[in-house]
């Protein structure tokens, strides 16, 4: 056997190893980061000069009208979701892989929210509507993935190149990167309650130091194990927001303190 493939092989087994420990590890760890350079401002949101940093809410901006009282809403209805590619070199995706992308969405919102809020298909009174586009998605480049991983020493390089290029530390410029702008409207009158937009782009090499040594390991491994995985970020910012949605809908509610 070639030392090249002798070097491809110890790669997958090392791979392999991490995918085991990773699903022992369970799902979490913050693997993806808000990037506000890369918000977009697609004109699918009614007024983006009051966009502001919302509290909790990992680098996404929003804003709510003054006046909002969201306990008189029982009730969540989930639009057909809009879905846009960044560049001209994403043409060729797969269809079938957006749709399992919008599917993924939108169950995660429905597990987040269920617990408080009904699910609801038709808009009325009572219910918050969402308007949710995707914007700018980009899957992780994993060829690129795997072959910074197989040079040697390739992973100091990788680890430090989020920060110098202006990302998320622990980001590199291959992986995925997930865009969302939402409007909140009342079923109602079709009123627009809120709005927000954010970007989350992947952390190959994320590490939460403060959450201490076992929360650090679980966090690495599932942002190096996403790092081979096409739309895996994807589907970790959509849970993410799920659950930032969540809290803050059982804060403004009066369900849950408010932090």
């Amino acid at each position: 056997m070639s030392h090249h493939a002798i070097k491809i092989s110890t790669l997958v087994s090392l791979i392999a190893l991490l995918g085991g420990c990773a699903n022992l590890a369970g799902p979490g760890g913050n693997v993806t980061a808000s990037d506000p350079t890369r918000q977009t401002r697609t004109g699918f949101l009614s007024d983006y000069d009051k966009l502001a940093k919302a509290p909790g809410g990992d680098g996404a901006l929003c804003w709510r009208q003054t006046d909002l009282d969201l306990k008189k809403y029982n009730k969540v209805m989930i639009s057909r979701m809009v879905v846009t590619l960044k560049d001209q070199d994403n043409k060729g995706i797969d269809p079938s892989d957006l749709k399992a992308l919008v599917d993924y969405f939108q169950q995660s919102l429905v597990a987040a929210l269920k617990p408080q809020m009904e699910i609801v298909e038709k808009p009325g009174p009572g219910v918050v509507v969402f308007r949710i586009a995707l914007t700018d998605l980009i899957p992780t480049n994993v060829s690129r993935s795997v072959m910074g991983t197989a040079i040697p020493y390739g992973f100091v390089a990788e680890a430090g190149s989020g920060a110098a290029t202006g990302r998320p530390a622990g980001s590199t410029p291959y992986l995925g990167e997930t865009g969302v702008e939402i409007q909140f409207l009342d079923g109602a009158n079709n009123q627009v309650l809120a709005e927000c937009v954010d970007t989350q782009v992947g952390r190959k090499y994320a590490a939460e130091v403060e959450s201490g040594t076992s929360g650090a390991t679980k966090t690495w491994i599932n942002g190096y194990m996403n790092s081979f995985q096409a739309w895996s970020y994807a589907r970790n910012a959509f849970d993410k927001w799920s659950m930032q949605i969540a809290k803050q809908f059982a804060v403004l509610r009066g369900t849950a303190p408010g932090k």
